[in-house]
């Protein structure tokens, strides 16, 4: 569903196994008409026991509505970045002995982890890349790209990278694209193994 397109958020989260949020351009703290109710369902499929998965702005939602802040991080991520697996036994849950894998980013805001929460991965640029609630999992760095996605947000998000020039976290496109392919099928096998595991929460 496209809630920035007008799209209704659905009331009853009992009519789904699962839910995903995906990315955007805008903050949780605008003061937009489908933010509140999309907290509402969050905190609605936590009551129902409906597994909840959240993509950087999808992740942002996912822990202020488990009582977490959202705000700007220290410098803004473009690009690829290495992030760390957290050494704890929930980080262990969801990727195994994976230590570090090199993800996606493009974010300048991020979360805290909220109450009742695990931190599951990190990096330098930025604490929180990744925390865990039971069977619920919200992610700061983009897992989920194709080299489709990476070409269309380079396209669209041209100025903005021109403007971010000066944060060490922001990569100039060439750098972005160089061994795309490569990048990007080693990513996918990380995003196998977390949708694996939270693909085990459905329908239960």
């Amino acid at each position: 569903m496209a809630l920035d397109q007008h799209e209704a958020v659905p009331r009853d989260v009992r009519a789904f196994a699962g839910l995903c949020f995906m990315g955007g351009p805008m903050s949780v703290n605008d003061e937009l008409p489908w933010i509140a109710p999309a907290l509402e369902l969050i905190r609605g499929a936590v009551r129902h026991d409906v597994p909840v998965l959240g993509h950087c702005l999808g992740g942002q939602l996912m822990s202020k509505a488990f009582g977490g802040r959202v705000g700007a991080n220290p410098v803004k991520e473009i690009g690829w970045g290495e992030v760390r697996v957290s050494d704890n036994a929930v980080a262990r849950r969801w990727l195994g002995e994976l230590q570090s894998f090199e993800s996606f980013h493009w974010h300048g805001e991020t979360f805290s982890i909220p109450p009742g929460a695990t931190r599951v991965l990190e990096n330098a640029n930025c604490a929180n890349q990744a925390f865990a609630l039971g069977r619920h999992l919200g992610l700061q760095c983009h897992v989920e790209m194709t080299p489709e996605l990476i070409g269309s947000w380079l396209r669209g998000g041209a100025q903005e990278i021109e403007e971010s020039r000066s944060s060490p976290g922001v990569q100039a496109p060439r750098e972005i694209e160089r061994d795309m392919e490569r990048r990007v099928a080693a990513l996918n096998e990380v995003a196998n193994r977390l949708y694996d595991r939270w693909t085990e929460g459905l329908g239960r």
